[in-house]
């Protein structure tokens, strides 16, 4: 539950999620699950030469389990509040 609840500090911002399959979109970030189902919106591919067909989509889902990495804009970041939260979680309180 630690990043949905760090994720769902991020709506509003820019996030890179570069999928399994090597696609990398673009876009604000609409919203997340509990799942870390992602949708984004005013979306852009990263390596549009690589693919053309993504060119047209401007909202997107994308499920969860297909995620590789998320990358956060660089001030939306607070790791003393995301070490606090970690150690918490470990400690199981």
């Amino acid at each position: 539950m630690l990043f949905y609840s760090y994720f769902k500090t991020l709506v509003g911002q820019q996030v890179t999620v570069e999928l399994k399959n090597d696609l990398a979109i673009t876009g604000s970030l609409h919203s997340v699950d509990q799942y870390l189902n992602i949708k984004l919106e005013n979306t852009r591919v990263v390596d549009e030469g690589k693919y053309p067909h993504m060119m047209s989509v401007k909202n997107c889902f994308i499920r969860g389990s297909v995620v590789r990495y998320v990358q956060l804009p660089a001030g939306g970041v607070e790791v003393d509040i995301l070490h606090d939260a970690t150690r918490r979680e470990a400690r199981g309180t």
